[in-house]
């Protein structure tokens, strides 16, 4: 039996018939997460991540951020003056659009901006967008990014909410990519809130939701 990451709570076994793959799902917080044997290796995640071309010529990606800071960023510009990108992948859009709206922002990738620029730094705003889902210690990452974040700065994360129901989940597309290992739902995001004392200050009930640091 598998603990939660997230938790710790003991999770339930969810196998899926066709990929024989098995997840593990916590009662608790809802987590779920992918058995450690069907992970792909670095090499081969990183070859799927350099499918991607998503740049400022890709008009619908770029509609996306454009939406996601009009609706989660913009409302609080007064009190953003810095910002990371945490996972920003390699075509930088969602910089560019942050800058394009006045918002100076750090960019950090595993693969494609190495650099640790964050470290002995705090920013008023962290978006990590179709990052958690990677994340074999999703825990960890989410104390290190509000150890960066000001008090009352903003952390915005993007990754699409699993359906709680059993056949739905594995009918789902997100389990489709093979470097998805990990799978929130609000019930999850508000464990995580409630664990380091941060509030939860709106959220699309769909990928998106906005936490601050008190």
């Amino acid at each position: 039996m598998k603990i939660c990451k997230i938790c710790s709570s003991d999770t339930t076994s969810i196998t899926d018939a066709k990929t024989k793959k098995i997840y593990h799902k916590c009662p608790e917080c809802r987590y779920i997460s992918l058995h450690e044997a069907f992970y792909v290796d670095e090499e081969r995640e990183k070859k799927h991540y350099d499918k991607h071309h998503n740049t400022l010529e890709s008009l619908g990606y770029v509609k996306m951020f454009e939406d996601l800071v009009e609706e989660f960023v913009l409302p609080y510009k007064s009190e953003i003056r810095s910002a990371l990108d945490f996972g920003c992948g390699e075509g930088e859009v969602l910089p560019i659009v942050l800058q394009r709206n006045g918002v100076a922002c750090d960019r950090y990738d595993l693969f494609y901006f190495p650099h640790k620029v964050y470290e002995g730094k705090k920013y008023d705003l962290i978006a990590s967008t179709e990052v958690f889902e990677h994340l074999s210690s999703p825990l960890e990452v989410f104390k290190k990014l509000l150890s960066h974040l000001e008090k009352d700065g903003y952390l915005l994360i993007m990754s699409a909410f699993h359906p709680d129901n059993d056949e739905e989940f594995l009918k789902w597309w997100y389990i489709r990519d093979v470097t998805h290992i990990g799978f929130f739902n609000i019930k999850t995001f508000e464990y995580m809130a409630q664990t380091f004392g941060v509030t939860i200050i709106k959220h699309n009930f769909k990928n998106i939701i906005l936490f601050q640091n008190r």
